[in-house]
């Protein structure tokens, strides 16, 4: 494993190389994105839990991904000019990468690795099943949209299921715990 999350390379959206050390100290919730799924609404609802809370050492990082039935083909700036015009997203986006399989990203191997159970999706897994598609075994990455919230201190506190919205009391239990450290 990765010594710490903050020195994993990384890139923006813009294509600018990065790591995720500027944001040491703040809870951060760490979220894989498609713009052409069933659960992409849940754009909406993050940005409003981001604009609640960036004041109180909270940051969401969106990372999109296209390893569930190609629902991000779009290229980086397509994927922001979607993000910004039909959900008004201020959050910090970075590059497309993959979640999933072998060329899964060392930030996704680290936070599988960090974190191996999920909370919640039975339902939602048994749903995607239902439609004949098939799923990732746990600890895999299930499907978009899966949140890992990370506590100030670098560490995955909680691992939340693609189905989970952003205003899920539970989600907020985590959030609002971490935010208190």
């Amino acid at each position: 494993m990765t010594q710490s999350i903050y020195n994993i390379p990384l890139k923006t959206i813009k294509g600018s190389e990065t790591n995720l050390e500027k944001y040491k100290g703040k809870v951060l919730i760490i979220v894989n994105t498609a713009s052409k799924c069933g659960l992409t609404p849940q754009y909406e609802g993050l940005e409003k839990l981001y604009e609640q809370n960036k004041e109180k050492d909270f940051e969401i990082l969106g990372f999109p991904a296209n390893n569930f039935m190609e629902q991000e083909p779009a290229s980086d700036e397509e994927i922001e000019q979607f993000c910004s015009i039909n959900y008004q997203v201020s959050f910090p986006l970075f590059s497309k990468i993959s979640v999933a399989g072998e060329n899964k990203h060392p930030l996704y191997n680290y936070l599988i690795e960090a974190e191996p159970q999920r909370i919640g999706g039975k339902e939602f897994e048994e749903k995607l099943h239902s439609f004949n598609i098939t799923t990732n075994p746990v600890p895999e990455v299930l499907w978009n949209f899966e949140k890992f919230i990370i506590g100030k201190d670098g560490k995955v506190a909680a691992r939340f299921s693609p189905d989970t919205t952003a205003d899920n009391p539970e989600l907020l239990k985590v959030l609002e715990t971490e935010l208190a450290k």
